[in-house]
C-alpha cells in the first residue's frame, strides 16, 4: 500500500543518497498519487519539478525564506501552477531572521505579497524554524489590493502591529475558524477603526505578544469581547495597568460572555506602579481570584521592587509558553521545561545558586538575556580567580545566545568562567566589549577559553575590529 504522505525533512547524507535514486527512479512515476509533501527549501526544485502532482493539496517548506519566494513563488516560476492555484494547505518554517536591520518594506513586499496570492489557501501557518523571529507582516506596506484568500479556515501569523490584527478581522475573512497571532507591538490604533461585529465564525484565537502593551482595555478587551462563539482561547501578554489582573478581572470582562468556551490557555504579566494597597496583594490574594474560573488550575507569583515598582504573573497550568519576560529572584522552585527564551531582571544580586536553580527550573533553555547591575562580590579578586567558590558547576545544555550587555562584569565572569558555568553550545554572545577583554584577560584567560570555543557571533554595544587574538581565543568566530 502506497501512502500519499512524504516527508523528505532533515535527512542524514546517507538517505540523501537513496533519496536521490528515489526522485530520479520511483517518484516520476508515482507523483499524480502524491497529496501531502514535507521537504527542504533546498529539495523544493528536484522534488516538483520531476512531475506535475495533480492531487497535492498540502505542502510544508522547512527552512524557508526569502530566497525561496524569489526563485519559485513568482509568476515566471515554473512552479506556479503548482503553489498558486492548487495548495490549499502550506505550512513555513521560516528562518529569515527579523533585526532591527531589516527593511520591513521590501520584505513584506518580496515575500508576504507573494503568498497573498495564493487563490485556494484554506490553511496557512508561518512559524519561526530557529530561536529567531522572523519578519511581521504590515499592511502599511502592502497596497490596499493585496489581501489573503477569502477561503482561508486557519491562520496563524506574526505581525508587526495591533492595526495589523484588526485588518485581519475586519470581515473580509469571512470563513475563518482559527486565528493564530503573535503581535510585535499592542499600541493604539491610529488609523484603523475597531469594528465592534461579533466574530461569529471564530472559534479558536490565540494572541501573544511579548512586548509592554499601555493600550490594554483600549485594544485587547474590545475584540476578545466580540469573540462570542470561541471555545479555545490563548493569551499570552505583558500590560502595564493600575491594578493587578485577576480571575475576577477575566471573568467579569470577557470569560462570561464567551458562553461556548472549553479551555483557556494563558500567560499574564501585569506591571505597573506601587502606589497604593491595591499592589500589596500577595500571591495568594490573587490566587484566590481563580477559584471561580471553572477552565482548569492556575498559578501565581508576585514580584516588588523596593516600593515603587510590583509585577504579577498569572498562568494556567500547565506551562506551556516558549518565553518569559523580566523574572526575578524570586522565582518560585518550579520547572517549566517549554521555556526557551527567559530574560532576568532584578535591582538586587544573583548568586551562583539562583543561576543553579535557573538552569534546573528551565532545562530546555535556549536564550538568555541577563539585566542587573549590581556586583555579586565585593572582593574583586574573585573576578580574576579561575577558582570555584561554590563547589557546582551549572550548565545550560541548550543555551545558544546570551546577553549580557546590560549586566555588570561580574555576570560575565559567572558565565564565561568553566569552574563555574558549562555553556557547551553558546553560538551568540551579546556583550560589553570592554567587559569581554577584561574577563578573558586580552583574550589569554584559559579558564574562559571552553565556553568561548563555539561563539560564531558577538553583538557589542559599538563596532569592533576583530584583532587575531580574538580569532584565536574564538576559532568559530566567522
Amino acid at each position: 500500500m502506497f501512502t500519499n504522505i512524504l516527508n523528505f525533512g532533515r535527512t542524514s547524507s546517507i538517505i540523501d543518497k537513496k533519496l536521490d535514486r528515489f526522485y530520479t527512479t520511483i517518484l516520476p512515476r508515482i507523483h499524480y498519487s502524491v497529496k501531502n509533501l514535507i521537504l527542504e527549501a533546498t529539495s523544493i526544485e528536484r522534488i516538483l519539478l520531476v512531475g506535475d502532482y495533480p492531487n497535492l493539496a498540502f505542502l510544508e517548506i522547512l527552512n524557508f525564506g526569502q530566497e525561496i519566494v524569489n526563485r519559485y513563488f513568482t509568476d515566471n516560476s515554473a512552479l506556479q501552477h503548482i503553489l498558486k492555484y492548487q495548495i490549499t494547505e502550506l505550512v513555513l518554517h521560516n528562518h529569515d531572521k527579523y533585526s532591527t536591520k531589516t527593511s520591513l518594506k521590501t520584505y513584506i513586499t518580496h515575500v508576504y505579497a507573494h503568498i497573498m496570492l495564493f487563490q485556494n489557501l484554506k490553511q496557512l501557518t508561518i512559524v519561526a524554524s530557529s530561536i529567531n523571529e522572523y519578519p511581521p507582516l504590515s499592511f502599511t506596506n502592502l497596497p490596499s489590493t493585496i489581501y489573503f484568500s477569502s477561503t482561508l479556515t486557519v491562520l496563524c501569523i506574526c505581525v508587526f502591529g495591533f492595526d495589523d490584527c484588526l485588518l485581519l478581522l475586519d470581515g473580509r475573512l469571512k470563513q475563518l475558524t482559527t486565528f493564530i497571532i503573535q503581535v510585535h507591538n499592542i499600541y493604539k490604533a491610529s488609523f484603523i477603526r475597531s469594528s465592534m461585529d461579533e466574530l461569529k465564525s471564530l472559534k479558536c484565537f490565540s494572541l501573544i505578544s511579548y512586548n509592554m502593551t499601555y493600550d490594554y482595555e483600549y485594544l485587547v478587551l474590545p475584540l476578545l469581547r466580540r469573540m462570542t462563539r470561541l471555545e479555545k482561547l490563548t493569551l499570552c501578554l505583558r500590560i502595564w495597568r493600575d491594578s493587578f489582573i485577576d480571575g475576577t478581572h477575566l471573568s467579569n470582562e470577557f470569560l462570561d460572555h464567551m458562553c461556548e468556551l472549553r479551555t483557556i490557555t494563558f500567560y499574564i504579566s501585569t506591571e505597573g506602579m506601587a502606589r497604593d494597597s491595591v499592589y500589596r496583594k500577595s500571591s495568594d490574594d490573587i490566587q484566590k481570584a481563580f477559584t471561580n474560573i471553572k477552565y482548569g488550575p492556575t498559578a501565581c507569583f508576585i514580584d516588588h521592587f523596593h516600593k515603587f515598582e510590583a509585577i504579577c504573573h498569572v498562568y494556567s497550568l500547565p506551562f506551556t509558553f516558549t518565553r518569559l519576560e523580566k523574572i526575578t529572584t524570586h522565582f518560585p522552585n518550579i520547572v517549566l521545561d517549554t521555556v526557551t527564551h527567559f530574560l532576568l531582571f532584578d535591582i538586587t544580586l544573583m548568586k551562583h545558586e539562583f543561576f543553579m536553580r535557573i538552569s534546573r527550573a528551565f532545562p530546555m533553555l535556549m536564550r538568555l538575556t541577563t539585566v542587573n547591575t549590581m556586583i555579586q562580590s565585593w572582593n574583586r579578586n574573585e573576578l580574576k580567580s579561575d577558582k570555584n567558590p561554590f563547589n557546582s558547576i551549572i550548565e545550560f545544555s541548550h543555551l545558544i545566545s546570551l546577553d549580557l550587555r546590560r549586566a555588570n562584569t561580574d555576570y560575565v565572569v559567572q558565565f564565561l568562567l568553566e569552574t563555574r558555568t558549562y555553556l557547551p553550545c553558546l553560538t551568540e554572545f551579546k556583550v560589553n566589549y570592554n567587559d569581554l577583554v577584561f574577563v578573558t584577560a586580552r583574550f589569554a584567560r584559559d579558564a574562559t577559553r571552553r565556553n568561548c570555543f563555539n561563539v560564531k557571533q558577538f553583538i557589542f554595544e559599538k563596532q569592533i575590529y576583530y584583532s587575531k587574538d580574538i580569532y584565536q581565543y574564538f576559532p568559530s568566530l566567522l
